[in-house]
């Protein structure tokens, strides 16, 4: 599949089809995703893999708070992203530059995982929004930051077409 064809398949996939999702894949999502940049290499990533039922069930229900993704239940894999500890070179990069290039590389990491996956058939949504302290607690991830949870599985909806600004509204050439 051509990149930019890839890349406009991706989407927020907020139903889900029942169907278990292999490790094969699972894994596959997790290789892209170490696979991508990061400041310095510091790679400052876990990925937890959430497949066991009544696991899921609890983070699904952490996810759907005051009224917001009630559909993270029907995704069959959910993926906690936990921010580690960037390396020292990145850190002292980020106090310089006052940049937090953890949370960019989390970003990137994450969006590879869900580009791999789109490539594979599978639906992906990403989720900023969910009770982090519970989420923490049955992960128990002590005292890291869980910045994102994805949500994995075969779509149960369309491609919608992208509602998005023209190219000449989001960029410019020499000048802002």
């Amino acid at each position: 599949m051509d990149f930019l064809d890839l890349v406009k398949r991706r989407q927020s996939d907020r139903r889900f089809e029942p169907t278990p999702v292999s490790k094969e894949l699972v894994v596959g999502c997790l290789e892209a995703a170490r696979m991508a940049p990061s400041a310095c290499n510091s790679q400052p990533w876990k990925f937890v893999v959430i497949d066991e039922p009544e696991l899921k069930g609890k983070v699904a229900r952490a996810a759907a708070s005051m009224g917001m993704n009630k559909f993270a239940d029907e995704a069959p894999v959910i993926v906690a992203v936990v921010m580690e500890k960037m390396n020292f070179t990145a850190r002292i990069g980020s106090v310089i530059k006052d940049k937090e290039y953890s949370l960019l590389d989390v970003g990137i990491a994450t969006e590879h995982f869900c580009l791999q996956a789109a490539s594979m058939g599978l639906g992906t949504c990403i989720l900023g929004w969910f009770n982090e302290k519970e989420v923490n607690k049955l992960l128990h991830v002590g005292n890291r930051r869980i910045p994102l949870l994805i949500l994995l599985g075969y779509p149960a909806g369309e491609i919608r077409p992208k509602a998005r600004k023209r190219l000449d509204e989001m960029s410019s050439w020499n000048k802002y």
